[in-house]
């Protein structure tokens, strides 16, 4: 069932395989876990453990207390209560490096790599090979991390700047860096989020050759079918409890999305037939050089249009262009038929063109700052009067929205860093609709979010849809633009390959539009 090659680096002159045997006894055991932060009690009693060479899957919605856990694991919090035992030995984990030492290496969602220092400097960060003089040794790093990549096979060069690569490029450069330094126990939080289709494989091949090292896997993710495909056993959290440990072979999907979210959720994908009516947005024969070439396509009243395609499609660059981040040398941008000058976002929100960007945490948030203060964080031109603000209009809009939005805080005053992912989503979709957008530019809009809270971003896009906006989603998860889109344009390598109504939608149609390279207007011209 989940057979793979073994895995064999050397580091630093030292060759290390996997063995074939796997021990029977657990190789981490967590018990009786306890975290509180003030009174409000976060973990209660977890258990959890894994055996060497096992994949467990750990599932639970955002704010289910998976994140707590493992950043306790990870000597990033100090647990409460309770005790960490690996190979049946208890230890003590107060910091990082304790962790490190003990074998436990976090591969956290959010990318933590220096983006100007090489793939190299980044994977050795911290346990450089060092010269008889002492110096870094930057030639056997580099040799070293050659033979690791290509291992991987990954097509990226030691010497290369992180900053340089794509997200799901620098979310390999963290894999290697965990892999590479000898891990006993590797936690992946969220793995395939920023990647494509065969970087997934790729990571797959690795993880089943992992195994057999007798390295122990928690993968947390919140895509049902990979957890299927990898992983042994599911441990499901809710409210900082757990619920349960199953075999996967003896689950199945819905029965495991009715544990996390304690209820059953009758309709997943939330779609009406709405009306459609005239032109909202239209693009035509845009070009922003290197980036993306000859780019036309429309958006309608009341209609959800999809962009789909592998990682490295440009259709997140297309976005930012039409938003005004991104500068074009071609083409035309059209609002209710008129062409209109976009060259900065605040030309796009005169427009009425509101952009919610792939990456909420560090284009869409303040995370520093309050619930309150994000919302409204746009529309202060609407609440600023010379140099007072109108504060009742303020707070009208976000009580207004936590409620419509069903946001779930403490108070408009809590730091938007500490929301889950899916509320942390609501705030940035309530911070542009605070705008009275035309159109809404959605990029990647349930990234890392739990089943749930998708059902009620699902809900929210549906209903802005049937109130007469024109929304335009870009989604690397084929069920949803399949079940979410009325129209859907298909994007390989900054071109648009072809464009299918929601009655021609497949993943077999989607995906062979995702890599060919002409549209057929250019293989018959």
């Amino acid at each position: 069932m989940h057979s793979g090659l073994v895995l064999t680096f050397t580091v630093f002159g030292k060759t290390i395989t996997g063995s074939e045997d796997r021990m029977e006894k657990y190789l981490l055991e967590m018990k009786n876990i306890s975290k509180s932060f003030g009174t409000n009690r976060v973990l209660e009693k977890i258990d959890i453990n894994v055996k060497a060479g096992e994949v467990l899957a750990l599932l639970g919605e955002n704010g289910a207390g998976k994140s707590t856990l493992i950043k306790i694991l990870g000597g990033i919090y100090s647990r409460d209560e309770g005790e960490i035992y690996i190979n049946g030995e208890k230890i003590e984990i107060h910091s990082v490096m304790d962790a490190q030492k003990n074998g436990i290496r976090i591969i956290h969602q959010e990318i933590v790599l220096v983006p100007e220092r090489s793939v190299a400097t980044n994977i050795f960060m911290g346990r450089e090979p060092r010269t008889k003089a002492g110096f870094v040794d930057y030639r056997k790093m580099e040799e070293e991390t050659e033979q690791i990549i290509k291992k991987f096979g990954l097509s990226i060069l030691p010497d290369e700047l992180v900053s340089g690569l794509t997200i799901g490029m620098q979310q390999m450069v963290e894999i290697m860096r965990a892999v590479s330094a000898n891990a006993k126990i590797v936690v992946m939080d969220e793995p395939t989020s920023s990647l494509s289709e065969h970087e997934t494989e790729i990571l797959f091949g690795i993880i089943n050759q992992l195994r057999n090292m007798n390295v122990g896997i928690i993968y947390i993710s919140h895509r049902m079918n990979e957890i299927f495909q990898i992983a042994e056993r599911v441990t499901v959290l809710r409210d900082g409890k757990k619920i349960c440990t199953v075999e996967t072979e003896k689950s199945n999907k819905e029965e495991l999305i009715n544990q996390m979210v304690g209820r059953t959720l009758t309709k997943y994908y939330i779609k009406t037939k709405n009306e459609i009516k005239q032109k909202s947005l239209e693009v035509k024969n845009l070009e922003s050089k290197n980036l993306f070439h000859n780019i036309s396509f429309y958006g309608r009243y009341g209609e959800i249009v999809g962009f789909s395609g592998l990682v490295g499609a440009k259709r997140t660059e297309v976005m930012k262009t039409v938003f005004g981040i991104i500068p074009f040398n071609e083409g035309t941008v059209y609002m209710d038929g008129k062409p209109v000058t976009i060259k900065n976002p605040k030309d796009a929100l005169e427009a009425g063109i509101a952009y919610i960007p792939e990456n909420r945490r560090e284009e869409g948030l303040v995370l520093l700052n309050t619930v309150g203060f994000n919302m409204t964080l746009v529309a202060l031109r609407f609440l600023i009067r010379g140099i007072t603000c109108d504060y009742k209009k303020k707070k009208e809009i976000i009580d207004g929205f936590i409620d419509k939005l069903s946001i779930k805080v403490t108070s408009k005053e809590q730091l938007a860093g500490n929301l889950s992912g899916g509320n942390q989503q609501k705030v940035v979709l309530a911070k542009w609709l605070a705008n009275n957008p035309k159109v809404l530019i959605l990029d990647e809009p349930t990234r890392g979010i739990d089943v749930g809270s998708k059902a009620e971003i699902y809900g929210i896009i549906n209903e802005l849809a049937a109130h007469g906006i024109s929304v335009i989603m870009v989604s690397s998860e084929l069920p949803e633009i399949i079940n979410m889109c009325d129209r859907v344009y298909i994007m390989c390598e900054g071109r648009i390959t072809g464009e299918l109504t929601s009655n021609e939608l497949s993943q077999e149609k989607v995906m062979m539009l995702s890599s060919t390279h002409f549209t057929n207007r250019e293989e018959e011209s």
